[in-house]
């Protein structure tokens, strides 16, 4: 693969990895809630004009108390 689209994609996930933690974290607080709860999350990331859909699937949770 191409080393400058490689690096694109690499800039490209970073960015959706950060704002993504900010976005999850700003959602937590505003609810109040346990952290220690479990949450289930979803990601789906598409590309139309390649006809891709994405999807990830997982689990989010703290410590235990």
């Amino acid at each position: 693969m191409d080393d400058d689209l490689n690096m694109s994609i690499r800039k490209f996930l970073k960015q959706v990895g950060v704002t993504s933690q900010q976005a999850i974290e700003e959602a937590l607080r505003a609810e109040g809630v346990d952290p220690s709860k479990a949450r289930q999350i979803k990601v789906v990331m598409t590309i139309e004009d390649l006809g891709v859909e994405h999807v990830v699937t997982g689990e989010i949770k703290g410590k235990q108390a």
